[in-house]
């Protein structure tokens, strides 16, 4: 949870159950932010959920406080059998969702649980065989489990689905809708989202009754990063600057985006053999290595990550001086996430974009999206030596979101804090 939002309210006059309101006042959250404030109410009247809110925003604590105090409140169940689950796209967040719950739950003595990919399936067994109240799970290991039957869905009494258009992003419509069906039919669903689009309106559709709207109206997720965009001519002028940004005293940890799993490893590579701390992040690690990796970023034994988007959803370090997008992501939702991994906690960050000629629209896509226009910067003896486009440094025809040059991002147009709204859907 971010003490950057506040509201006039406590988390207690929301509802939620005390000896959850005393854990949260011991960790120093009194005051819910606004997408906390506008969900947790009707949450906690059993009303269905559809949420529109991004990484920063307080949405964990949004969907697990009502429904831990829903579940501590109901009688035992007649099975030793799940009551509440939680699916996410990454092990990351999954991991990150089920620390919060056990930190929120501990007054509760709750048996919360992950159960995700890469990690050896007898632990997993081990802990499924004991009596266990939260599952938060990647949807690929969750079905696994229930083919193979060691796991009975079907005393859930509130599914949650965290970052589901990740997750659909990922391939996981039909794992998800197979879950949700195997999970008792008068559940409570709560749908968190960052965007809402016609797939997500129509697996909404599917899932939810009746649900209550909750949106955070601003798209921007970081309010202290600084923008930069550094035009480059092919992938050696690339190579150079990111080598460049590696050796400067500023760029203290930093993320490094690269598309692929072979590029994260081949530029982790190259950073360690120029004496860099530096290490690679992606899917096809397993979750103890991935695990292990995090931690060394945390302690700072690593410096420099070199990521995939995919598992770089829900990193949580809260010193990234710099995002490095050495390449473009492919949708403009993910560059938001990106940079949303510096500036947090009150703290400035630097995201800085390389951009060749052949990503001219992808950059245009970014820009219409944030309403911001990257600043155009060079390092002396690395300036590009080709026009990005017909001489002008920006796409022909589009135009510019913002003259004002670089600033950084502002919720709610620059006047402060981000604003949730509730209503019907």
């Amino acid at each position: 949870m971010s003490e950057d939002f506040v509201s006039e309210q406590t988390f207690a006059d929301l509802g939620i159950h005390s000896k959850i309101a005393q854990a949260l006042g011991e960790h120093g959250y009194t005051t819910p932010t606004p997408v906390q404030a506008a969900a947790i109410p009707p949450a906690l009247t059993g009303r269905d959920i559809l949420a529109t809110a991004e990484t920063g925003t307080g949405k964990t604590a949004a969907f697990m406080l009502p429904a831990l105090t829903r579940v501590a409140e109901l009688p035992p169940p007649a099975v030793a059998a799940p009551r509440i689950l939680v699916l996410a796209p990454t092990r990351e967040l999954a991991s990150q969702v089920t620390q919060a719950a056990r930190k929120y739950a501990k007054p509760l003595r709750m048996n919360i649980i992950d159960v995700v990919g890469g990690m050896p399936y007898g632990e997993q067994l081990r802990m499924l065989s004991r009596p266990v109240h939260v599952v938060v799970a990647t949807p690929g290991r969750l079905i696994d489990h229930i083919e193979r039957q060691r796991i009975d869905l079907s005393s859930v009494e509130v599914l949650i689905l965290d970052e589901a258009d990740r997750m659909l992003d990922m391939g996981f419509l039909d794992d998800v809708e197979r879950i949700a069906d195997a999970c008792k039919a008068g559940r409570q669903t709560l749908l968190f989202t960052a965007t809402l689009d016609r797939r997500m309106s129509q697996l909404a559709g599917k899932l939810l009754r009746n649900p209550e709207r909750v949106a955070v109206q601003s798209q921007a997720t970081a309010i202290n990063v600084e923008q930069r965009l550094h035009h480059t001519d092919d992938m050696e002028h690339k190579r150079r600057l990111l080598m460049h940004f590696a050796g400067q005293g500023e760029v203290g940890k930093a993320i490094i985006f690269a598309a692929t799993k072979r590029d994260a490893d081949a530029l982790a590579e190259e950073l360690s053999a120029a004496g860099h701390a530096a290490a690679a992040l992606h899917g096809d690690m397993d979750q103890s290595k991935r695990n292990r990796t995090l931690q060394r970023l945390r302690t700072g034994q690593v410096r420099l990550l070199v990521a995939t988007d995919v598992a770089a959803r829900g990193i949580d370090v809260r010193d990234i001086t710099h995002v490095i997008n050495f390449d473009l992501p492919r949708s403009a939702e993910d560059y938001v996430h990106r940079i949303g991994r510096t500036g947090r906690a009150g703290a400035s960050g630097i995201a800085v974009s390389f951009a060749s000629r052949a990503d001219r629209e992808t950059l245009s896509r970014i820009e219409r999206f944030t309403g911001a226009t990257l600043a155009i910067h060079t390092i002396s003896g690395m300036e590009p030596q080709r026009s990005f486009s017909g001489g002008t440094g920006r796409p022909a025809g589009r135009p510019p979101a913002n003259r004002g040059g670089a600033r950084p991002w502002q919720r709610d147009g620059g006047q402060g804090r981000p604003q949730a709204r509730a209503g019907r859907w």
